[in-house]
């Protein structure tokens, strides 16, 4: 498993349901994703999300299936914050 950190544009449009989030969790299950936290960029236009995951694929397949946005998805080995600022 490895690290990866996804950007998604337009944080402020994304509005799950709980039934949306529930369906988001049994997507990530069966393709092996595990997401750990998420973050605003500081104008708030933008949403990263830490996922531990088998592979960058394993992330897009989730994000394509659960219909949201993947903009760029890069694997990391050190997380320093202040590389998202």
């Amino acid at each position: 498993m490895a690290l990866f950190v996804i950007e998604r544009q337009f944080a402020e449009q994304l509005h799950p349901t709980p039934e949306a989030a529930r369906l988001v969790g049994e997507i990530n299950s069966e393709v092996g994703v595990h997401w750990l936290f998420s973050f605003l960029s500081a104008d708030k236009k933008k949403t990263y999300c830490l996922y531990e995951a088998p592979n960058a694929e394993a992330i897009r397949e989730a994000a394509r299936r659960a219909n949201l946005p993947a903009d760029v998805v890069v694997e990391v080995t050190e997380l320093r914050p202040e590389a998202f600022a």
